[in-house]
């Protein structure tokens, strides 16, 4: 028997909406704003448009978000999470090191529609489902070859899921047990290497989460302590179950997430955020003006050094990519990433004049820290330097309200109508007030 286990199970089954805590409903709100965004956006993409026709064919009660038309749970729960992570526009977690939410809405969201549930009851199973998703991430930190889509994160599907269904102590146990044997062991190697196949990682848990609550409800059970099994000797380089399970109830890992407005990888934000420190003390440069540009950072930024990205996700993941597009374009939003982006031949001419290193001492100050260092290196033999520590979205340097909710209103634009946008801004934020989910996404199977 494992008493963490236990006082897990336990906690997950037992805790109600009614004691989560103003500050926590608060941010949760903003998160999902921001998810839903990110997936009615991301669904735009042509391949995207491909996979929702042809996986979504299927006719059912779960909206595909973006995409007009409604189809089966567990192919919702697939797709919106595949389509939230198109354009690295989802929010995250820094201690946990990844995307909490994106793995969780997606199988949360299908079934809360199926089984017609009530905003209340969304927003418990929702904020239950990502914390244990962060904590896993905190409690589990993976090898340095796995990339966190489609790993940690199913958890807060499998959790919400089994939340949604009204699972007592002993099936949450079941349940936690069951989804450790339907973790992805993804590679990293493939986002770097721009791989579409990446993005379908954080949809697959989607649906695995969901599929471990079906399975226990058929009688399935799986080992007496998974995630130790499987992220104690797989897939993580060390598992403390203590972190899942200290102060529960008390500290809200979603208050503690981060928001992007870069359209790229989070390990990218240091550098942007650096230079735009640098244009700011110094004005606009012209790109002719530019020698070459150095970034020093953290190990996992600096692994992002792909000069000649091949496609727009190797754009996304590259340090040198990201930092020309910025200068070239004058945004880091996303168009900046785009298939124009990466033909551009001046951003491809100024990518192969930065380089990015690791300082070993920026990547002892993770994951309290995400810093780096940017030197440009002018014509002139003139030397600009600028560098941050913490990261702009994270509870250290956050966006306003109002920030967040244009963020939105851009992402959606591509997918709704003003009329749209605004009334699924109204009902997300005030969703604990909704009788019915559906009642909410009724309005985007309507608007292709």
């Amino acid at each position: 028997m494992s008493d963490w286990l236990d006082t897990f199970a336990t906690f997950l089954a037992n805790f109600r909406y009614a004691d989560l805590p103003d500050s926590t409903l608060d941010q949760a709100r903003y998160v999902l704003l921001d998810t839903i965004g990110a997936i009615a956006c991301g669904a735009q993409e042509p391949e995207m448009a491909a996979a929702n026709a042809r996986l979504g064919a299927v006719p059912g009660p779960a909206t595909l978000i973006g995409a007009g038309r409604a189809t089966t749970p567990s192919a919702a729960a697939l797709l919106n999470g595949m389509a939230g992570t198109f354009l690295e526009m989802d929010e995250g977690n820094r201690f946990a090191r990844g995307h909490p939410s994106i793995h969780t809405f997606g199988a949360a969201w299908a079934l809360g529609e199926a089984r017609d549930v009530s905003g209340h009851a969304f927003l418990e199973a929702f904020v239950l489902g990502y914390e244990a998703a962060a904590r896993l991430g905190m409690a589990a930190p993976l090898k340095p070859p796995l990339h966190p889509h489609g790993t940690w994160g199913g958890l807060g599907a499998a959790v919400a899921a089994g939340k949604l269904y009204g699972f007592d102590a002993a099936q949450m146990r079941d349940l936690v047990n069951v989804f450790s044997s339907l973790t992805l062991a993804s590679s990293k190697r493939t986002m770097l290497e721009g791989g579409l196949v990446r993005n379908a990682y954080a949809g697959v848990s989607n649906q695995m989460g969901l599929m471990a609550a079906e399975l226990v409800l058929c009688g399935f059970d799986g080992e007496r302590d998974g995630l130790r099994s499987v992220f104690g000797n797989i897939v993580a380089q060390r598992f403390e179950p203590e972190v899942l399970t200290a102060a529960l109830g008390e500290v809200w890992q979603i208050e503690h997430n981060y928001f992007k407005r870069h359209s790229c990888c989070r390990y990218n934000h240091g550098a942007l955020d650096a230079l735009e420190k640098l244009l700011v003390a110094h004005g606009p440069l012209g790109i002719g003006a530019i020698e070459r540009i150095d970034v020093q950072s953290y190990r996992d930024a600096a692994e992002m050094d792909d000069q000649s990205p091949r496609n727009t996700l190797a754009a996304k993941f590259s340090v040198p990519f990201a930092i020309a597009s910025r200068l070239v374009t004058g945004s880091s939003d996303v168009g900046s990433f785009t298939w124009d982006a990466v033909r551009n031949p001046a951003i491809q001419a100024l990518a192969k004049r930065v380089f990015i290193t690791e300082d070993p001492a920026l990547t002892a100050m993770l994951p309290q820290f995400r810093p780096a260092r940017v030197q440009l290196r002018c014509v002139n033999g003139k030397v600009l330097e600028a560098n941050t520590d913490s990261n702009r979205g994270d509870d250290q340097d956050p966006y306003s309200r109002e920030e967040l909710r244009e963020k939105f209103r851009a992402l959606s634009g591509r997918a709704w109508s003003a009329d749209v946008i605004a009334q699924t801004e109204r009902d997300i934020l005030r969703l604990q007030d909704i009788a019915r989910i559906a009642d909410v996404s009724t309005r985007w199977s309507a608007e292709a």
